[in-house]
Parts: structure tokens; C-alpha cells; sequence
């Protein structure tokens, strides 16, 4: 199943020379420096109000977003992290991708009482169910079932959350 996302064709030179044709410099600048300040901030409340109030990404209560976390710096308002979630150190979370021949925008819906492992990058156009546990070092490059447990490059199904843990 394909990704989420809305495709733009360009003609010309790659999609990444038209970079300021698709976005305002101005609010890369600012995304750039807010999202800066975010990575390093130790306190979580204050780094949700930053996510929430200058990038209008949809952050949920108790969501815990780690350090050196970094969110797509053209789109972050296409971002949704459900309550209580937590995404891990270094993850990357990316609305909008820019290819060759097209650019490609979508939401990234993280669901409600997440887990997602550190170093991990979601692409744009992504769902995680609620209850998800993603882990460490994951690429996710499709939707996430409710309640699976998924890792891997490419990303694979370990457990859906209809099958018991494996026994130690």
C-alpha cells in the first residue's frame, strides 16, 4: 500500500531547486531555529509548547518527545503525535520529500500512546496506530498497524497485536 502523500511533477531542474517555490524562506528560517532550540531543550513541556505554538504541529498531553528529536523543517504543521506517545533520540520525522522528477508532501499521524525507538526516521505520508511500538534504528516506509510491534530496514511486521509476545 503507498504512502499518504500528495504529488507536485516539476519540469525542470530537480524538485529541490524549487524548494522556495513550495515553501517561504522565511518560514524555513524560523522552523530551522525553533526546531533547533527544541532538539536540545531538556524540558518537555516547554519543547511541546515550542512544537505546538511556532510549528502548529499537533502534539498531544504527556506526549514525550527526547532529545536531538528532528522534525520535518519545511512542513512540521503536517506532524500529529497522539497523547502520551514517546518518540526516541534522533528520530527524524519528515512531511515532505524531494525527488528527481516530483516533490511529495503528507501528514505523519503518530497515534496515541506510541513507542518509537531512538534513531528512527519516519517518511512522510505515514499513519502508526495507536499502541505501536516501533524499534530502534526502524525506516518507516508505510503505515503501522494499531498495536504492532515493528522494526527493521525496510520496516517488517514482528508482531501484530493479535499474536502473543514469542516466549524467552
Amino acid at each position: 500500500m503507498p504512502r499518504n502523500t500528495e504529488r507536485f511533477p516539476v519540469k525542470s531542474a530537480n524538485s529541490l531547486w524549487h524548494i522556495y517555490k513550495t515553501v517561504p524562506f522565511l518560514k524555513v528560517m524560523k522552523n530551522f531555529i525553533v526546531i533547533q532550540a527544541a532538539r536540545y531543550m531538556p524540558f518537555l513541556g516547554v519543547k511541546n509548547w515550542l512544537y505546538r505554538t511556532f510549528l502548529r504541529a499537533d502534539i498531544g498531553d504527556q506526549a514525550a518527545i527526547a532529545l536531538m528529536v528532528m522534525f520535518d523543517v519545511m512542513f512540521p504543521e503536517k506532524i500529529k503525535i497522539g497523547k502520551n506517545s514517546v518518540v526516541g533520540y534522533n528520530t527524524t520525522i519528515l512531511a515532505h520529500e524531494y525527488l528527481i522528477n516530483e516533490y511529495r508532501l503528507g501528514e505523519v499521524r503518530i497515534g496515541e500512546n506510541v513507542m518509537i525507538g531512538a534513531n528512527t526516521t519516519i517518511l512522510p505520508g505515514v499513519t502508526i496506530g495507536d499502541g505501536a511500538v516501533v524499534s530502534a534504528a526502524t525506516l518507516v516506509h508505510k503505515d503501522v498497524p494499531a498495536g504492532a510491534f515493528v522494526g527493521g530496514n525496510p520496516m517488517q511486521i514482528i508482531r501484530t497485536k493479535d499474536e502473543p509476545a514469542a516466549s524467552e
